[in-house]
């Protein structure tokens, strides 16, 4: 059942379609009465409502294209009846006046098609095998793309065109003189085949990108030159860039060449600032072309329907990193039986795959632990302000429709109820960014928990950073988007983005490192002590909010198992229907947990637990599952991370070296094989040797 907050949306949306008929019912009978003020105001309408359409809701339009009613014969239609308009309109000359018009009109459909055969043309040239980042491409003649409205706005280009003419064609409706429709004609022409001609030259040889048989070879040029050596391969949707993104600073500072291969062009804008260098292989024909460099190894935070295309490189070794891990299903996937290797943060999850019993052998399992974990503060004892500072981070609702994934829907109102009750409590909401794509109810219930926090900001006060505090934050958010993102010009195409994004300058990754830890800081100091906050989208990340926490309440997700690596009080609720015991006994990262009921009973011995160090039975069981979860601090997570590269990597050379010498000794025993059949024919005197012989 759709949200009440979509449903006026769609009655906006249908109310424009049926607008839009409206239009054309109106034009038509103005046409064929006639009725000319009837007829000119319908024809006018109609093209502005399909232009205002086009800016504010293309995908709407997308609909009438799927039933054949795309913008080229919605124009077609409200030219035809301007035309039978000015038929019927006595006092305009069909043969003298109309005509010429009707020519006109043709010709500027014609210049319309013929520009759109240019931009399909230039589309498809400039656009490669490949997409990269971080890299210097400019060998592959890179260059800035034509201007969007000619080259990939074709609606928008016929609408704009169309307005003079239209505009014309009914100033000639009301005067009776065709010369304002020919001057409408002549405007739109000129502009038209200018714009064409303009088009057209990103076909010649000066403009042309290279073709597709040179940037491949240009791309095993430029890997035979890097010589990458561990790489991580992604894929996924729109909303999945993060498991790859939280991956970035580790694969930076492994040992060797990293590098990023991705499968979809779009991903390659949603990775966030790093100096690897990026290669996205949308098709699996050249992505078999890293067969033959010198990667050995490839990092998989995530299962995708397209990683089995890469699995079949035999002289590349795989390991599944995933991107969290947790006690659900999710982290113990079948799929992971695919990989060489399985990389995991500590004996919890080797002892979850083998509990699990879904084909992974114990052997191929890893313990690396989570290097990404190195900026959480560890515990500092109890608040020491006034305060006591509540981070609740509950997980999304999973594909399963299992209701202990998450607590939004059933216990979430109910624990930010009892957290705002409490006058000493300070809570950061940072809700998964999946939350409600999958069951509408979380979506609400969402709403529902953003509305109560709002609401209960309104009823505290206090003291609030001076102007000077939101100043800084300014400053630091602006040079963390220099350092980050890439301003790109309306018309840049891909091309274009590749050209201005190649080999970075310096040490760009420390530099977003400083930028980023100086944003946080006046992130926080910007904002008063006492309000409760509801923190969405990527800054400030949930490491960043751990620090700033004396407590964590969450569900069964990774969430809990990184908070663990602080050893600070938790809770995690118990939205599964089983009992406390159950519930503990299932899933080892809340052994050491405060267990909320669905009725959030237990936040009140939580937050004494925090407050008063006496009541915190739990502390050393914290301790212990953390090491459990995420093993050892010593060595440091990334000396293990990298030795396991480094050990994969060697594993690959060996399998290579097997291989060369598998294929060195039989290419003798197959010369040999073949001249003894050659003697075999000849000594048979078979008519085909005697052939061969004879010529």
């Amino acid at each position: 059942m759709p949200s009440a907050g979509i449903a006026p949306r769609r009655v906006v949306q249908l109310t424009a379609l049926l607008a839009m008929l409206v239009f054309f019912a109106t034009q038509l009978v103005g046409a064929v009465l006639p009725n000319v003020p009837l007829f000119i105001a319908a024809s006018a309408c109609g093209l502005a409502l399909d232009l205002f359409l086009q800016h504010k809701q293309p995908g709407l339009l997308a609909l009438l294209g799927k039933i054949r009613l795309d913008v080229t014969v919605r124009q077609l239609f409200r030219d035809m009846l301007i035309m039978v308009g000015l038929l019927r309109i006595e006092g305009i000359n069909p043969l003298h006046e109309q005509a010429p018009l009707t020519v006109g009109l043709l010709l500027f459909y014609l210049v319309h098609f013929a520009c759109q055969a240019a931009a399909i043309l230039v589309r498809r040239t400039r656009q490669l095998p490949f997409v990269t980042r971080n890299i210097d491409a400019s060998a592959l003649r890179l260059n800035a793309a034509p201007p969007r409205l000619f080259a990939r706005q074709h609606g928008r280009r016929l609408l704009r065109l169309a307005a003079p003419v239209t505009a014309g064609l009914l100033v000639t409706a009301a005067t009776k003189d065709a010369v304002w429709g020919g001057a409408g004609l002549a405007i739109a022409l000129l502009i038209g085949i200018g714009g064409t001609a303009h088009l057209a030259s990103w076909l010649l040889p000066r403009k042309r990108v290279a073709n597709e048989a040179t940037a491949l070879r240009w791309l095993d040029k430029w890997l035979a030159d890097y010589q990458p050596t561990v790489g991580m391969y992604f894929s996924g949707g729109n909303s999945s860039a993060y498991q790859a993104n939280m991956w970035l600073s580790t694969l930076a500072a492994l040992d060797g060449k990293p590098i990023i291969v991705l499968r979809e062009r779009f991903m390659v804008q949603k990775i966030e600032a790093t100096d690897v260098p990026i290669v996205c292989l949308p098709k699996v024909a050249h992505l078999m072309r890293l067969e033959h460099s010198t990667l050995k190894v490839l990092l998989h935070p995530a299962n995708s329907g397209k990683t089995s295309q890469v699995l079949r490189i035999p002289s590349i070794k795989h390991a599944f990193i995933n991107h969290g891990e947790s006690d659900k299903l999710s982290s113990c996937n079948p799929y992971a039986k695919a990989y060489d290797e399985v990389w995991v943060a500590g004996p919890a999850a080797r002892e979850r795959y083998q509990l699990a019993d879904i084909g992974v052998e114990d052997k191929d399992v890893v313990e690396v632990g989570r290097p990404q974990l190195a900026p959480i503060r560890p515990y500092a004892g109890v608040p020491t302000g006034e305060l006591t500072t509540v981070l609740y981070a509950p997980t999304w609702e999973g594909w399963d429709g299992n209701p202990g994934n998450t607590s939004v829907i059933l216990a979430g109102e109910n624990i930010v109820r009892e957290l705002l009750a409490d006058p000493k409590v300070r809570l950061l909401y940072k809700p998964h960014p999946m939350t409600g794509s999958v069951d509408p109810r979380a979506g609400r219930a969402n709403d529902r928990i953003k509305a109560m926090i709002a609401e209960a900001n309104t009823k505290r006060g206090g003291d609030r950073p001076g102007a000077e505090a939101a100043a800084e934050l300014a400053r630091c958010a602006d040079e963390l988007n220099r350092l980050t993102s890439t301003s790109f010009r309306p018309s840049a195409d891909e091309t274009e983005r590749m050209k201005l994004q190649g080999a970075p300058d310096g040490d760009r990754a420390a530099a977003v490192a400083a930028a980023t830890a100086a944003w946080e800081s006046a992130y926080w100091a910007s904002l008063p002590v006492w309000e409760h906050q509801i923190i969405t989208g990527p800054r400030p990340a949930i490491f960043t909010c751990f620090n700033q926490a004396d407590v964590l309440i969450s569900d069964v997700s990774s969430v809990v198992s990184d908070y663990l690596t602080s050893e600070k009080p938790y809770a995690v609720a118990n939205t599964s229907g089983m009992t406390e015991e159950e519930f503990r006994a299932g899933f080892p990262t809340v052994r050491a947990a405060t267990i909320l009921t669905p009725e959030a009973a237990g936040v009140t011995g939580l937050l004494a637990a925090v407050r008063d160090p006496e009541k915190d039975t739990l502390a050393g069981a914290r301790a212990e599952l953390k090491v459990h979860l995420l093993g050892p601090s010593d060595p440091p997570s990334l000396v293990r991370f990298d030795q396991a590269t480094q050990d994969l990597c060697r594993k690959a050379d060996e399998r290579r070296a097997r291989m060369a010498t598998r294929l060195t000794d039989e290419i003798p025993s197959q010369r040999e094989a073949r001249d003894a059949a050659e003697e075999m024919e000849l000594e048979s005197g078979s008519p085909e040797t005697e052939e061969t012989a004879t010529v």
